[in-house]
C-alpha cells in the first residue's frame, strides 16, 4: 500500500470515529406532507419508551389528526415558549427547557420551520444543532422539498418556491435517515378525507401541489436522496477499511438484435430482481440498415422487456461504446450486461472489440458478459449456410463496377500515368460504398487493389511489384480505398438515418398542425385517423363511446373500415384497461387490428385501431411513431374535452345570470305596471259616475299603456323560457343578418310608429349560425332603448357591416349620451343613470338580458360614444364558414 493511500485510509477512519461519536440525529424523511412522518416518529418514540429509554416530546405538530394525537398519550411533553411579535402571541419550541431537562431522546418536529422573530435562532435546525452539540439525541421530521440543494428542482417540478430550507450539510450529522413513503393515490385520498389539511386548504392543495405527477416526482427525489446517502455512507465505510464500493441502482442490458437478445433480457430481469434495482434494455442504432430478421428480433426483445417490467429504448449514435457509456452516466447505471453472439478475431487481436473497449473505458461500471455456445454455433451456421439474395446481388454489383473501372483504366492508360489510374478505382470503391454495406465496399476495395496491381502496376499481368516505390503506392491505395469505403458507407448510413428521423418528425409535425386547427372532438378524431393512415401507411380508425356507452367507429381513413368481433373485443379491453391490445401484442392477438388507447385512466377518450394488412409487424421506428401520434391525438382530444367543459361552464354562467335577471324582473319590473293598472281600474270602479269623460278616457289610456308595457315584459320572459334547466339551449340555424335586422325594426315600428330608422346593410348576403329569435330580441331591446331617448324628429341609425371575420351591428341614437365612466355598467342588472340612455324608471333588465343572449352565441355588446352626441351600442358576433 502506498503512503498516500495509507494516509487517506487513516484520515477516513479518524473521521468515521469522530462522526460516529457526534451523530445523535435521526431524521424521518418524506416526499410530501401527510405521508406519516410525525406518526412514524411518535411510534418509534413509544417503542423506546417501552424499552425504558428516557424519551421526551419537545414539539410535535399533529395538524388536527386524531390518530397522530393519540400517540402522544403517555409521553412526557415539554411546555412551549410563548413569544410576542407584532402584538400577537406565538408558541415556539423551548430550547432552554430542553437543555435543562436533558432527556436521552428528544422529539422535535418540523425541522425546516422558521422560528418567530425574537427566538434564539432563526431556524429550527439551528436549535436542533445546539441540542446535538449538548449531547442530546434528537428525532425530527423533514419533507424532501425543504432540502436546499433541491430547491430549484422542486420549483421546476411544482412551480412553487419553497422558502423554508435546510442545508444539505446538516443531513451529514444524521446517524439514521428513515424514508416514510406513501403512494401518491393514497396520499391524495387522505387529503380529500381531511387527514392532511382542513377542507378549505385541501381543495387548494389538490389543485396546486398535490397532483399525482408532482407527488411521483417528489417521491423519486426522496428515494434518490436516501440512495445517495447510502452510497455516500458505504463509500466512506469502505474507504476507512481500505477499499471503495460505489453503490449504483440501475441494471442495463445492451442487445444487438442477434440470437441472444431475448436471453439477455431475461438475464437482466433476474439480476435486477435479485438486486431490487430498476433495469432497462437498450439497442444502439448506428445508422446501419438492419435486415428484417434482425429487426424483428430487436422488436421481440423490446416487447419482452416491457412485458417483464423494464424500460426499453433505442439510442442513436456513431459508435456503440460511446452511446452506452454516455447513457450509463446519464441514467446512473451501475451494471451493463452484454452478450457475445459474434466473435471477430481481428478486432479482438487489435483490442478493438466491444468488450475490450467497454472494459477500458468503463472501469467504473460492472460489466457482465453473457455467452451461450449453442446460440453462437447456430448463428454462425445460419450466416454460412443461409446467405441472403440481397447480399449476392450486392456482390454482383460490386464485381460489375470493378470490371467497368478496369475497362475505363485501360482506356485512360494511354493518357494518364499509372499513379493517376488509382483515382478511377477509388471512384469505383466509393460508388459501391454509398450504395451497399461495409463488407461489400471492402470486397470492392480488394478487387480494385488486385486489378490495379495485376493490370497496371509494373511488371504488368503479375502480382509482383518490382519498384519499391510502387509497393508503397499500391499499399497506400489499398488503405485509401478501405478508408474511403468506410467513410462513404458511414455517410450513406447517416443519410438514411436522417431521412428516417426527418420522416418521423414530419409526420408528427403535420399531425400536430392539423390537430391544432380542429375545433371539436369529432374534428380531432377525423384528422387523427387520416394522420395515422398517412404517417404509418396503414388503415386507421378512431373509436369512442356513444351516448349509449357503446364503442363505435367515429372516424376512419377508409369509408368503412370493417372491424371483426375479435377487433371489437380487443378495442373494449384496450379502452377499459388503457393498455395496447390486439395484433402485435400479447392480449387478444387474434384480432386483425392493433389497438392503442387514447387518454389515460382518469379520462378514457377512445381507441385508435391500426390495420397493417398482411404485412409483417411494424418495426421499432413505426411503433414509436404510432405511440407518439396516438399520444398527440389523445392530448388533442383532452384539450377538446376541456374546451367543451369550459364552454359549458361559460354557458351555464350566462344561464344563471339570465335566470337571476328574470326572477328579479318578476318582482321588480312587473310590480310597477300592475300597481298602476290596479289603481286606475279601482278609481274607475269606485268613481265612474262622478268622473268626467276626459278623466275616464285618461285612466283607460293609462291602463292600456301599462298593459302594453306589461305585455312587452311578459314577452321578454317568454323568450327567456328557451333557457334550459342546466345549460342555454340554442336552436341554431343559418339565417340572414339583414333579415334579423328587418324583423327587429318592424317590431319597433309597431311600438314607435313616428320614429324614423335609417338602415345601412352590406352589399352581399351575410349568413349567421345563431338562434334567430334570441338575436332578434337582443337587437329589439337595444333599438327600443335608443328609441325612448332619441329627441323628437331625430332618426335612429342601424349599421350592419363585416370586418375582420366578424359581424358588427351598431345602433346609434342622438340622445343625451352616457358618461364614459358608466358605459361599462349599463349592462349590469338594475343599473340606471340619472341622465343618458336609461330613464330613471328603467331597471336595466333589457340590456342585461341582451348581453346574455349575445354572450351565449360567443359574441359581445359594448357601449361607445355616438357621432358628436348620443350613444352607439355595438353588437359583435362571430362569422362561421357558411355552408356551400
Amino acid at each position: 500500500m502506498t503512503e498516500p493511500s495509507r494516509n487517506a485510509r487513516a484520515d477516513a477512519l479518524l473521521d468515521a470515529v469522530q462522526e460516529e461519536s457526534n451523530q445523535r440525529l435521526k431524521i424521518f424523511l418524506g416526499a410530501a406532507p401527510g405521508v406519516g412522518k410525525t406518526y412514524a416518529m411518535l411510534s418509534a418514540a413509544r417503542e423506546l419508551k417501552r424499552q425504558g429509554v428516557d424519551v421526551v416530546v419537545g414539539l410535535a405538530e399533529t395538524h388536527g389528526r386524531a390518530e397522530t394525537a393519540a400517540l402522544l398519550e403517555g409521553l412526557e411533553m415539554l411546555p412551549r415558549l410563548t413569544l410576542s411579535h407584532q402584538g400577537r402571541e406565538f408558541t415556539e419550541f423551548d430550547v432552554d427547557g430542553a437543555l435543562a431537562r436533558r432527556p436521552a431522546v428528544l422529539l422535535v418536529d418540523e425541522l425546516a420551520h422558521r422560528n418567530v422573530p425574537g427566538s434564539r435562532h432563526e431556524r429550527r435546525w439551528q436549535d436542533i444543532a445546539e441540542l446535538i452539540d449538548a449531547g442530546i439525541e434528537v428525532y425530527t421530521a423533514l419533507n424532501v422539498q425543504h432540502l436546499e440543494s433541491l430547491n430549484d428542482q422542486v420549483r421546476r417540478i411544482t412551480g412553487i418556491t419553497v422558502r423554508e430550507t435546510v442545508p444539505d450539510a446538516f443531513l451529514d450529522r444524521a446517524r439514521d435517515i428513515v424514508l416514510v413513503d406513501l403512494p401518491p393515490r393514497e396520499l391524495i385520498e387522505r387529503l380529500r378525507q381531511g387527514k392532511v389539511y382542513v377542507p378549505e386548504t385541501a381543495a387548494a392543495a389538490l389543485d396546486a401541489f398535490f397532483s399525482p405527477t408532482h407527488l411521483a416526482a417528489l417521491r423519486e427525489l426522496a428515494v434518490d436522496t436516501i440512495a445517495g446517502r447510502v452510497d455516500s455512507d458505504l463509500r466512506e465505510h469502505m474507504l476507512a477499511r481500505g477499499g471503495a464500493m460505489p453503490v449504483r441502482r440501475r441494471v442495463m442490458a445492451a442487445i444487438d438484435g442477434y440470437g441472444q437478445s431475448e436471453y439477455l433480457v431475461r438475464v437482466a430481469r433476474r439480476i435486477a430482481e435479485r438486486r431490487g434495482a430498476p433495469w432497462s434494455v437498450v439497442f444502439v442504432d448506428t445508422g446501419i440498415a438492419l435486415d428484417p430478421a434482425r429487426r424483428e428480433r430487436v422488436d421481440l426483445a423490446m416487447r419482452l422487456a416491457r412485458r417483464l417490467g423494464g424500460d426499453a429504448m433505442v439510442l442513436r449514435g456513431h459508435t456503440v461504446v460511446d452511446e452506452l457509456l454516455v447513457h450509463a452516466d446519464r441514467e446512473g447505471v451501475g451494471q451493463i450486461i452484454i452478450g457475445r453472439t459474434r466473435e471477430r478475431p481481428l478486432a479482438r487481436m487489435i483490442g478493438y472489440s466491444l468488450t475490450q473497449r467497454l472494459l477500458r473505458r468503463g472501469a467504473h461500471l460492472e460489466l457482465t458478459i453473457i455467452a451461450t455456445p449453442a446460440e453462437r454455433v447456430r448463428a454462425r451456421r445460419r450466416l454460412r449456410l443461409m446467405p441472403a439474395q440481397g447480399r449476392r446481388d450486392e456482390y454482383s454489383f460490386a464485381t460489375i463496377v470493378t470490371a467497368v473501372a478496369i475497362a475505363l483504366a485501360f482506356v485512360a492508360d494511354r493518357y494518364l500515368s499509372v499513379a493517376n489510374l488509382a483515382l478511377i478505382f477509388l471512384t469505383a470503391v466509393m460508388a459501391v460504398a454509398v450504395r451497399t454495406r461495409m463488407t461489400v465496399a471492402v470486397y470492392t476495395a480488394i478487387l480494385c487493389f488486385v486489378g490495379y496491381n495485376f493490370f497496371f502496376a509494373p511488371p504488368r499481368y503479375t502480382l509482383a511489384i518490382s519498384n519499391p516505390d510502387d509497393v508503397l503506392a499500391v499499399t497506400l491505395f489499398l488503405l485509401a480505398a478501405l478508408i474511403c469505403s468506410r467513410l462513404a458507407t458511414r455517410l450513406a448510413s447517416q443519410v438514411e438515418s436522417l431521412r428516417a428521423a426527418h420522416d418521423y418528425s414530419r409526420a408528427l409535425l403535420t399531425l400536430g398542425q392539423r390537430l391544432a386547427t380542429s375545433a371539436d372532438a369529432q374534428g380531432v378524431r377525423e384528422v387523427g385517423a387520416a394522420g395515422l393512415a398517412h404517417g404509418l401507411r396503414c388503415e386507421a380508425a378512431i373509436l369512442s363511446r356513444d351516448i349509449e356507452h357503446r364503442l363505435q367507429v367515429c372516424a376512419s381513413s377508409l369509408p368503412a373500415l370493417a372491424l371483426t368481433t375479435q377487433d371489437m373485443a380487443a378495442a373494449e379491453w384496450c379502452e377499459r384497461h388503457a393498455e395496447p391490445a390486439g395484433r402485435f401484442t400479447d392480449t387478444l392477438n387474434a384480432a386483425h387490428c392493433w389497438m392503442l388507447p387514447l387518454g389515460h385512466d382518469d379520462h378514457r377518450l377512445g381507441v385508435a385501431a391500426l390495420h397493417f394488412g398482411n404485412s409483417q409487424a411494424p418495426d421499432t421506428e413505426r411503433r414509436s411513431l404510432a405511440l407518439a401520434m396516438v399520444q398527440d391525438i389523445g392530448q388533442a382530444l383532452e384539450r377538446a374535452r376541456l374546451a367543451s367543459e369550459l364552454e359549458g361552464a361559460r354557458v351555464q354562467g350566462e344561464t344563471e345570470r339570465l335566470r337571476n335577471a328574470l326572477l328579479s324582473s318578476v318582482s321588480h319590473d312587473l310590480r310597477s305596471p300592475l300597481a298602476s293598472m290596479i289603481g286606475s281600474a279601482g278609481t274607475l270602479s269606485s268613481y265612474w259616475p262622478q268622473l268626467p269623460a276626459t278623466e275616464r278616457q285618461e285612466l283607460l289610456d293609462a291602463i292600456l299603456g301599462e298593459g302594453q308595457r306589461l305585455d312587452r315584459y311578459i314577452q321578454n320572459l317568454l323568450d327567456m323560457t328557451r333557457l334550459g334547466h342546466g345549460t342555454l339551449k340554442l336552436n341554431r340555424d343559418w339565417t340572414d343578418a339583414a333579415e334579423i335586422t328587418a324583423c327587429a325594426i318592424a317590431r319597433l315600428g309597431k311600438l314607435f310608429p313616428a320614429l324614423r330608422v335609417d338602415t345601412t346593410l352590406p352589399d352581399e348576403t351575410v349568413l349567421l349560425f345563431v338562434h334567430p329569435a334570441l338575436i332578434e330580441q337582443a337587437l329589439f331591446n337595444i333599438l327600443e332603448n335608443a328609441a325612448r331617448f332619441s329627441p323628437p324628429g331625430e332618426a335612429v341609425r342601424v349599421i350592419v357591416r363585416v370586418a375582420h371575420g366578424r359581424l358588427f351591428i351598431e345602433v346609434i341614437d342622438r340622445g343625451p349620451g352616457i358618461p364614459e365612466e358608466e358605459r361599462a355598467r349599463i349592462f349590469d342588472m338594475f343599473y340606471s343613470v340619472a341622465r343618458g340612455d336609461r330613464a330613471p324608471q328603467g331597471t336595466g333588465l333589457g340590456l342585461a338580458i341582451c348581453r346574455g343572449m349575445i354572450g351565449a352565441h360567443g359574441g359581445s355588446v359594448e357601449a361607445l360614444p355616438g357621432d358628436g352626441a348620443g350613444t352607439t351600442i355595438r353588437i359583435c358576433l362571430p362569422l362561421p364558414t357558411p355552408p356551400t
